[in-house]
């Protein structure tokens, strides 16, 4: 490419994520008076042919991310399925891990992912609808031609993230699709057949390990029948999954988020192994205890100093949400805001959080011994996190830190932390799964020397299968 053509082509890698508004005006603090948004847009439309000085390239180049400070030295391959903002990716990423597939659908999503992890041009690829890869909404497909277009489309890596959708599985979203009269779990064909599009990718390309992370609820959704026809199809695909057995309470499946950042959010987390590769043996996550900080993160320290006053109840609102509570708490029932100061550990962040914020309200100053109109308390109404004090609240940042780009609106931004997961905690899994996985690698290496001296040679996407047929078919009868 010509200087020409490489100046475009990172101006079209920079709109997958800001807007042309966003990028003239960061132009025109580069070189004032020289750029914006119509400039950007005719130099799209091919209306004009502005060169990018020195100055303003490297200027630019600052907006995409930068590779991870080992790269490229890395310790393992992985990839990322329903991707979200990147969470599950940046604990394995911590550790030495190299992405080299993301998945997500969501195009609001895709831009915060894009503006925060690097995208090696040379082993990195994104896909968004996991049903192109795995060819599942088309009903006239063999599971042979899936396989190929599988095998073809999602490199070979040795570890395999997926956050598949919490809505099928969760509490509220049965709720929701019990009051409209639809399906859910496996019988909801827009989503709750989606674990077995992973199922089928972990089929064909063997991965060493893998890490599976939902909502709590899907242990008993369906009173256990999902989580009973999930495991059954991992074991048939021939992996052991860290503490199956344990069905009481605690469990260490069950990981509580606020071990590491002040908020209680509770996920389940299915780290699985190969079995034949034999490195599965005493692992447990009960071992993450190791890797919890031993100074507890208050919530007061992740707290913006200055706030915009847009962040706070508006009058109304706050009169709503406290009667509300009032009338709920008069019946019995625990609907109600959550009301809190720096000292305390917040409800779940939920993807609804840019409604009303009702989950978690910061509190500034309400007097429960005075009338709710009284004007102090009205004066001193709460207010919402802001999204920087959710990233911070998520582990995407520190506790004072402002590093994670956001380039999405206030909305988006609330609905794509309120879907995360809490970063430190895959953290912490990965590092425990780190040298097993490592261990694996070697074995395979190991296996596959021994197979080629042997003069057999492996096929691709299937090595080491010791299963036959499809063990998925009877799950989707």
């Amino acid at each position: 490419m010509n200087p020409q053509q490489e100046d475009l082509a990172l101006l079209k890698s920079l709109l997958e994520i800001y807007d042309q508004k966003y990028i003239g005006s960061y132009l025109n603090e580069v070189s004032p008076g020289e750029w914006c948004r119509e400039t950007i847009n005719r130099w799209m439309n091919g209306k004009a042919s502005p060169r990018l000085s020195h100055h303003e390239l490297e200027a630019l180049k600052k907006l995409l991310p930068a590779p991870p400070a080992n790269h490229p030295e890395y310790e393992f391959d992985f990839i990322d399925l329903f991707a979200g903002i990147g969470g599950i990716r940046r604990g394995f990423e911590a550790v030495g891990g190299r992405c080299v597939f993301t998945s997500e659908w969501n195009s609001y999503a895709l831009k915060t992912y894009k503006a925060n992890h690097y995208a090696d041009p040379d082993f990195h690829s994104f896909n968004e609808d996991i049903r192109e890869v795995t060819l599942s909404h088309k009903e006239d497909v063999t599971p042979d031609e899936a396989a190929l277009n599988i095998d073809r489309m999602v490199p070979d890596h040795d570890v395999l993230l997926a956050g598949f959708p919490c809505q099928p599985f969760s509490i509220a979203g049965v709720s929701k699709k019990n009051a409209l009269g639809r399906a859910h779990g496996f019988e909801c064909k827009t989503q709750g057949t989606l674990f077995f599009d992973v199922a089928r990718i972990i089929e064909v390309k063997r991965p060493t390990a893998f890490l599976l992370e939902n909502v709590k609820n899907l242990k008993s959704h369906d009173k256990g029948r999902t989580f009973k026809v999930i495991m059954e199809t991992l074991d048939e695909l021939g992996y052991w999954v860290s503490d199956v057995d344990v069905t009481g309470t605690p469990d260490p499946k069950v990981i509580d988020g606020q071990h590491f950042v002040p908020q209680h959010r509770e996920r389940i987390v299915l780290v699985g192994f190969r079995r034949d590769l034999g490195v599965h043996k005493d692992f447990t996550l009960r071992n993450i205890d190791q890797f919890i900080p031993k100074k507890k993160l208050r919530l007061g320290d992740i707290l913006e100093k200055k706030v915009d006053d847009k962040y706070v109840l508006t009058p109304k609102l706050w009169e709503y949400l406290f009667n509300y509570s009032i009338k709920h708490k008069a019946k019995g029932n625990g609907f109600g805001y959550g009301l809190v100061t720096g000292k305390d550990i917040t409800r779940t962040l939920s993807a609804r959080y840019y409604k009303d914020g009702s989950e978690i309200l910061i509190d500034r100053g309400f007097n429960s011994a005075k009338e709710l109109h009284d004007p102090e308390n009205m004066k001193n109404r709460p207010r919402r996190l802001t999204p920087r004090e959710c990233a911070r609240l998520m582990g995407y940042d520190k506790p004072d830190g402002s590093e994670f780009h956001i380039p999405v609106s206030d909305t988006q931004a609330y609905k794509q932390f309120g879907n995360s997961v809490v970063v430190p905690v895959f953290e912490a899994v990965a590092k425990l799964m780190k040298p097993r996985i490592q261990a694996a690698i070697q074995a395979k290496k190991n296996t596959q020397k021994k197979r080629n001296s042997n003069g057999r040679r492996a096929q691709p996407g299937s090595s080491l299968k010791e299963h036959e047929g499809d063990p998925l078919k009877k799950h989707k009868a």
